[in-house]
């Protein structure tokens, strides 16, 4: 069998018996301001000499995790190695290729430590806290099924759908336990596609403020439940992933109008209108006075420049909608 391309300089790095071990889960560890080409939901920059841990990852999930320096996010996101390439733009690096549709942001981090012990065995001294030195900066960590599991658990609760269908009714209280084993296995919330809709609109509301992007509104209806929706750049059925980079919070018309083509956004959140469908008088009425795009507080939740690019040259100005016969 011809082995796949990079896989030759795996063979070479690593050794062929070390390259056959058997499949793991890992942890890798991300930071906004990585110098590595880094998008988490698209693939991870690597040096060659992490190649042996990462090769065993391919294939199966792995967790994000971002150090304490980096802006203490703690474990952030699951997603899933498709395959490992050689990074054409470094021959000392490679890339992991994340498989579509597998990305989740988690609905809440989860912390290094629970009860001051880390929750990677790896990290615990024989007391159970926290060992010293470097090893929980160390990048690619493997990590043991029960661990993912639990990892998995506490960032993305078994409940989750419950608990947004009843979140505005009253004041939810979230803190962490420990998990005890539950029937719904772990791998079907990160794959269950009500599931991993729920966890993305929650997220995207969330960085927003709940407030529609397009027009700067924050709506909601009398009882509280907030109306903006949460809609992705990159469509799923383009492989377009469920980060909050590849999503924006939109009023209803607004995101239909986005679907349509009808607006988009520049590399600089200026916000477009195809001027010769939408009259000046409706994107007036529509879209922010300053005709820029409403961003969240953090900007690691700010939109993808790739994402929003994909939009305006596959999107933008090309479907055919159903404009209102008022428009016309």
């Amino acid at each position: 069998m011809k082995p796949k391309r990079g896989f030759d300089k795996i063979v070479a790095t690593c050794g062929f018996l070390d390259f056959l071990e058997t499949m793991a889960k890992l942890v890798l560890v991300y930071r906004a301001d990585s110098i590595y080409d880094d998008r988490p939901d698209v693939s991870y920059d690597f040096p060659k000499r992490y190649i042996k841990n990462m090769s065993r990852g391919e294939g199966d999930w792995v967790v994000y995790y971002e150090p304490v320096k980096a802006g203490n996010r703690g474990y952030f996101a699951v997603a899933k190695i498709s395959r490992i390439i050689e990074n054409p733009a470094s021959q000392e690096h490679f890339l992991a290729i994340i498989e579509p549709g597998t990305y989740l942001e988690f609905d809440r981090t989860v912390p290094r430590l629970i009860d001051n012990s880390p929750v990677e065995s790896a990290l615990r001294d024989e007391t159970g806290r926290a060992k010293r030195g470097g090893l929980q900066q160390y990048p690619v960590r493997i990590l043991p099924e029960d661990e993912f599991s639990r990892i998995i658990q506490l960032g993305l609760p078994v409940d989750l759908e419950e608990m947004e269908s009843r979140r505005y009714e009253a004041s939810q209280i979230i803190a962490y336990e420990r998990q005890e084993p539950f029937e719904r296995p772990v791998m079907e919330r990160l794959i269950n596609i009500r599931y991993r809709e729920v966890a993305f609109r929650r997220k995207v509301r969330d960085a927003y403020d709940y407030t529609c992007a397009l027009s700067g509104l924050q709506l909601k209806n009398g009882g509280g439940r907030p109306e903006v929706q949460a809609a992705h750049i990159v469509p799923v059925a383009e492989q377009g992933s469920d980060s909050v980079r590849n999503g924006l919070a939109l009023s209803g018309t607004l995101h239909w109008m986005f679907d349509r083509g009808l607006v988009s956004v520049a590399d600089d959140y200026s916000i477009l209108v195809s001027r010769n469908k939408v009259p000046s008088e409706v994107s007036d009425r529509l879209l922010a006075p300053s005709g820029k795009l409403t961003l969240p507080d953090d900007p690691r939740d700010h939109p993808h420049s790739e994402n929003l690019r994909w939009h305006r040259e596959n999107v933008y100005g090309h479907i055919v909608a159903d404009i209102p016969e008022q428009w016309r």
